[in-house]
């Protein structure tokens, strides 16, 4: 059965970043937009990341476009959510999450949790629990606040590692 760590990914400064370099770490993978309702959620994503990183949690930020909400280049992205919301955690190259160009990661994701539209992922920062074992534990929708994530969290850093 494939696992998050089977995947790459593009860095948003352009490096190519195996995924299996989180292997063994509980993974808050999201999408994410810069102009959005939604957008202030990074101050709670990089909350729990400085909470639980040094525990073993990353969360990993994928911005999209697909909802019309992240128009600007990987380096505005990238420089927009480090100015405002001191992001710290990876953040990767926008992507596509829904349809035919959705990046491998996002395929495997919607496929392993289905939200209230199916697969489809319905808007930005929908975010997928990856457990310690590179599976998806769970999905949550965009109104769900990061700090509503915590408890889920902290029951998949107890998990061992496969």
């Amino acid at each position: 059965m494939p696992k998050l760590g089977d995947f790459s990914a593009t860095t948003i400064d352009g490096q190519d970043q195996d995924l299996a370099a989180y292997d063994g770490q509980v993974a808050l993978v999201v999408n994410t937009a810069s102009a959005c309702g939604f957008t202030p959620q990074f101050e709670g994503l990089e909350k729990l990341y400085e909470t639980y990183a040094d525990q073993g949690l990353v969360v990993l930020g994928f911005p999209s476009n697909q909802f019309n909400q992240d128009t600007g280049s990987d380096e505005e992205i990238g420089s927009f959510c480090q100015k405002n919301y001191g992001v710290s955690f990876p953040m990767f190259s926008k992507v596509d999450v829904n349809g035919d160009s959705a990046h491998p990661v996002f395929q495997w994701l919607r496929e392993q949790k289905k939200g209230l539209l199916g697969e489809k992922i319905k808007w930005n920062f929908t975010k997928f629990l990856v457990g310690r074992d590179g599976q998806v534990i769970k999905r949550y929708g965009s109104t769900t606040k990061p700090e509503k994530i915590a408890g889920d969290i902290e029951k998949a850093l107890q998990a061992p590692a496969a």
